[in-house]
């Protein structure tokens, strides 16, 4: 324990005599360096703690064996309720860091049931929906839902800031940097549906709003009408792509939020249709007869090591494709070993080369993807009924609300002038039970009655009464 301390009281010494981001740089370790650097001074301390955490724990992992024969000192210690234990999860510098972190761990979640199938899924509408949610999550659950997402040791309010940045950046005038002239060819759409018998909360509403440029909608669960206006919602936003996403909704429902991502732009370098050559593709299941792009020249970003091969293809507007092909030829093995750090360094190892790539157009649907099993194993506690941690958080009704199911539906094709995809997410929260019903009423004019009629804009035309029917 003592050398702990003075490895802690070094290395805080260490921060305070070398104030500077960058001067703070040179003293982590070479993997902390990006996180600071990139961060802004505002993340300093978030990305030096996270280093102190790491080291501390290296350093206990090497000397467990002094721990064992010290009977007097404690290592059973348990955090209260509210603490936030740091994790290797939550060592981002920002939370879009951390929003990157929870895609490649969704993935490889998803792809442990993929098999030889191929696949296709849209975390960050998956991250976009939950990030909501964490503003109307109880105190002792919103910890495990930051944790879920990757997100721990920060706020709702920089979790909110980073979405609305984030958007800005994908969407608004942020997206606009490289090609004004052109058309944004990405849309996303965020909405909740609440069923009429019930109020949203005024603070996630205007959060919802601002943060996520969420809409709102109310609605009626019981009626048919209901699942006819988000699967219109869906396919509007998805250029007609995804238009069957819910089929039907428990009467229990209370609410459900949504999220639509729609991508379509060209190939800043199209491909030549006329070199596109008929190939034979070998695939899980066996070969097949697939019709290959290709593209060939000097300049060409491209990485390879012992593993893999990669090669971004760039978008007219910004961002692009990036392919990656395993040595091993085991796709789902490459995609389930991502992580942020991996994919990072890949992009900053890729250099310019000569050469050529070889890709066959392809497109690809996922269906109707159930994901409450999925993100169970990733930590959403949501959906724990008994605990209901959505209640008072989501509407003003004195009702026990929990996350019931969520779905997703992505949609891909790539060809020689670029690429389109689209993806819904859905999520529905439901209450332990039906609202007591209101006392029913009894009017029966058997008596005399007077009555009103009157026009558009209240305009009272007749009066009358009726003290006898004739």
């Amino acid at each position: 324990m003592k050398r702990i301390t003075v490895l802690l009281i070094s290395m805080l010494l260490c921060l305070a005599l070398f104030g500077s981001c960058g001067k703070i740089a040179n003293v982590l370790p070479e993997e902390s360096q990006y996180a600071v650097t990139s961060a802004g001074a505002e993340d300093v301390n978030a990305a030096t703690y996270a280093m102190i955490i790491e080291s501390v724990d290296a350093f206990t992992t090497d000397n467990t064996s002094a721990t064992k024969t010290d009977p007097s000192i404690n290592t059973t210690k348990s955090p209260s309720k509210q603490e936030v234990i740091p994790t290797k999860t939550q060592r981002f510098s920002t939370p879009a860091a951390s929003a990157n972190d929870f895609a490649f761990r969704l993935s490889k979640v998803l792809l442990q049931n993929n098999g030889k199938q191929n696949f296709v899924s849209s975390p960050y509408s998956v991250w976009l929906p939950l990030a909501a949610l964490v503003n109307a999550t109880d105190a002792a659950n919103k910890p495990a839902l930051l944790a879920a997402l990757s997100a721990s040791g920060f706020s709702e309010k920089q979790l909110n800031d980073a979405a609305a940045t984030m958007l800005h950046n994908l969407t608004g005038a942020g997206a606009r940097e490289y090609e004004p002239e052109y058309p944004n060819p990405l849309c996303i759409a965020n909405a909740i549906f609440v069923d009429k018998k019930y109020t949203l909360n005024q603070s996630f509403k205007k959060t919802f709003a601002d943060s996520y440029q969420g809409s709102f909608q109310s609605v009626d669960f019981l009626s048919p009408s209901a699942v006819k206006t988000i699967n219109d919602w869906a396919s509007k936003n998805t250029d007609g792509l995804i238009k069957n996403i819910v089929r039907e909704f428990d009467p229990l429902t209370v609410a459900a939020i949504a999220n639509a991502i729609y991508f379509s732009d060209r190939w800043s370098w199209e491909f030549d249709p006329s070199q596109t050559k008929k190939g034979t593709f070998h695939g899980t299941s066996g070969d097949t007869d697939a019709q290959f792009m290709l593209r060939e020249g000097d300049k060409q970003t491209y990485y390879e090591d012992e593993k893999i091969q990669a090669m971004p293809l760039q978008f007219k507007t910004g961002g692009g494709l990036y392919i990656l092909l395993p040595k091993s030829g085991d796709a789902n093995a490459l995609l389930s070993s991502m992580t942020s750090a991996r994919f990072e360094e890949i992009q900053n190892g890729s250099s310019y080369k000569t050469g050529k790539l070889l890709l066959p157009r392809f497109s690809i649907d996922s269906g109707i993807m159930n994901l409450v099993n999925t993100l169970k194993v990733l930590g959403v506690p949501l959906f724990d009924k008994d605990a209901a941690p959505l209640t008072g958080g989501l509407v003003q009704e004195n009702i026990d609300v929990f996350l019931a199911s969520a779905v997703q539906e992505a949609v891909i094709k790539v060809d020689e002038k670029g690429t389109t995809a689209a993806a819904v997410t859905v999520m529905t929260m439901e209450t332990t039970s039906m609202p007591l019903p209101t006392e029913p009423f009894s009017m029966v004019c058997d008596k005399p009655f007077a009555f009103v009629l009157y026009g558009n804009g209240g305009q009272i035309l007749f009066t009358g009464v009726v003290n006898q029917i004739n």
